[in-house]
């Protein structure tokens, strides 16, 4: 079964970068488009971005375009979320998952496919 372990959050100031990473293992990766998605305090888990299994295809909330980078390296069995440029609106505990597909859009909370881990709290604050 596969399971999905995120790092890399932390305290950073506003305008300031972090890279988050998800290990999988009990699979291989590569059989699996991965997304995250982020809870911030008092408010609803979101879809953030998500990769397709060959990463050739990426997908951005309209709130992080430009700004954040998610991308595979199947190989080392890894997702990277680069965040850049980050607002005290991207306060939240970011999470890795696999989904259902990640074609056309950021997937619902529906299309989840493994179980929640612990994710990694990024704080944006100065």
């Amino acid at each position: 079964q596969l399971r999905l372990v995120e790092s890399g959050g932390g305290l950073v100031q506003p305008g300031g970068s972090l890279r988050l990473s998800c290990v999988a293992s009990g699979d291989v990766l590569h059989y699996y488009d991965i997304a995250w998605f982020r809870q911030a305090p008092g408010k609803e888990r979101e879809g953030v971005s998500c990769i397709s299994v060959s990463g050739g295809s990426t997908n951005y909330a309209d709130s992080v375009k430009g700004r954040f980078t998610i991308s595979r390296d199947n190989a080392k069995n890894t997702v990277i979320l680069q965040v850049n440029s980050l607002k005290p609106e991207d306060t939240a505990v970011y999470y890795c998952l696999s989904v259902a597909e990640c074609y056309y859009r950021v997937p619902a909370l529906s299309q989840v496919t493994s179980a929640w881990g612990k994710g990694t709290l990024v704080t944006v604050s100065s």
